[in-house]
């Protein structure tokens, strides 16, 4: 899925600096060459080279590839290439911004969740015509690779998630500015159990939906673990908008892949989403309303790139912001019904259940931007709002083209669909 978006962005391709490299060396693009990059540059802080991301190969991982499968597994080892390419270029464009574990939290984790779902979709490309590869997920985690003088403090050390780096969290928190946001014990996050919504497991599906099980109980691990490292950064909808909603969005995923297995070898189960919610449970003093309103449904069905709104953690410290101040305007998109070919009618309740959510995601992006007005820098809107949303509408449209493609002709290209803009 979901951590889609997308993760493939066509609407944040970058050269990054003044003159960037990139260079494809097994499946590690790095882009570099920042204006003012120097092995001598003291004193200059955030002006450093943040350095660059490197992630595992892919190719040399997969199996002989059916012919019937090559256009799409083609088209997800080149979005792999653009998830890193973005993923760089938002590396350059927030230095300086955030807290220790700003790079982690906000751009590392979100590129990991959109590998997985990226990865997930060669899976089932292959497994359609010949034997599914597994485990292709271990090749998700990317690292940073610190490249010149990392002034930065908040993104020194950051591939391994580790707050080095003193002096960073510059301006976070700006939404709660002197309040003592999120004060005192975070709280923990619960979820929905979801073992008691599987009908009977087929044994040839066992393993998988074991894998993500597990998962799942990770997934709620990894939120709490970021809920105490992020206490006292953000504004009244942080932990909403960057734990709860990307663990929506990786639960949503999960419990797609979970139906997928069982759907292979009997009736697939439906609707278990509807658990993929989850909510804080307050513990301890409640600070200064940072948790407020945590465990809205804050846009499930993402997929490859559930986890990008993480990204909120440090532009919401950005105090002066440029982008987002004054009227919000509104976020259109373009519609999707007038693309689609003839549903089958064994297809017409997913279609319209994935119609009906590209909606939703669209009014949850729109609420999104009145909740956040004057937060972030110049680039918040993109990277916290349409970002995120073209993420979930990537994921969306790609379960409409499966749908349809499980009884006939699947159509191919639904996500040119998916980039939305801002109407000021």
């Amino acid at each position: 899925m979901s951590r889609a978006l997308p993760k493939y962005n066509k609407r944040r391709v970058g050269i990054i600096g003044g003159a960037a490299a990139v260079v494809l060396s097994g499946a590690v693009i790095a882009g570099s060459a920042l204006a003012g990059e120097g092995a001598n540059n003291e004193g200059q802080g955030a002006a450093a080279s943040p350095g660059t991301i490197s992630c595992p190969a892919v190719e040399g991982s997969l199996p002989a590839i059916p012919a019937s499968a090559k256009a799409e597994v083609d088209s997800n080892l080149a979005q792999l290439q653009t998830q890193i390419q973005e993923a760089n270029k938002r590396l350059v464009d927030t230095v300086g911004q955030g807290g220790p574990n700003f790079v982690q939290n906000a751009i590392l984790g979100p590129l990991e969740d959109k590998r997985v779902a990226a990865l997930n979709r060669i899976e089932t490309a292959i497994g359609r015509a010949a034997a599914k590869p597994e485990g292709l997920e271990k090749l998700a985690p990317c690292q940073l690779n610190q490249g010149g003088a990392a002034g930065a403090g908040d993104q020194a050390g950051a591939a391994a998630g580790a707050g080095a780096g003193a002096g960073a969290d510059a301006g976070a928190g700006a939404g709660n500015a002197g309040a003592g946001a999120d004060a005192g014990a975070p709280g923990t996050i619960s979820c929905p159990a979801v073992e008691g919504s599987l009908p009977a497991i087929p044994a040839s599906a066992q393993a998988e939906v074991d894998r993500n099980l597990a998962l799942l109980d990770t997934q709620i691990q990894e939120a709490n673990k970021r809920l105490v490292d992020t206490v006292g950064q953000g504004g009244p909808n942080f932990v909403n908008n960057a734990i709860l909603g990307p663990l929506e969005d990786k639960r949503v995923a999960t419990l797609n892949r979970i139906e997928t297995a069982i759907g292979r070898a009997a009736a697939k189960p439906e609707g278990l989403e509807k658990l993929a919610p989850c909510q804080l449970n307050q513990g301890g003093a409640a600070g200064a309303g940072d948790q407020a309103g945590a465990g809205e449904e804050a846009g499930a069905g993402a997929e490859a790139g559930a986890g990008e709104d993480a990204g909120n953690a440090g532009d919401a410290g950005n105090a002066g912001a440029e982008n987002n101040a004054g009227v919000p305007g509104t976020i259109s998109c373009p519609a999707v019904e007038g693309s689609l070919p003839a549903i089958p009618a064994s297809a017409q309740a997913e279609v319209d259940r994935n119609l009906a959510l590209l909606d939703t995601q669209i009014q949850e992006a729109n609420k999104r931007l009145v909740d956040t007005v004057g937060q972030g820098g110049p680039n918040f809107v993109n990277n916290a709002i349409l970002g995120p949303l073209e993420d979930k509408r990537v994921a969306a449209l790609n379960r409409i083209e499966t749908a349809i493609g499980r009884a006939a002709a699947k159509p191919e290209g639904l996500e040119k669909l998916a980039p939305c803009q801002l109407n000021q």
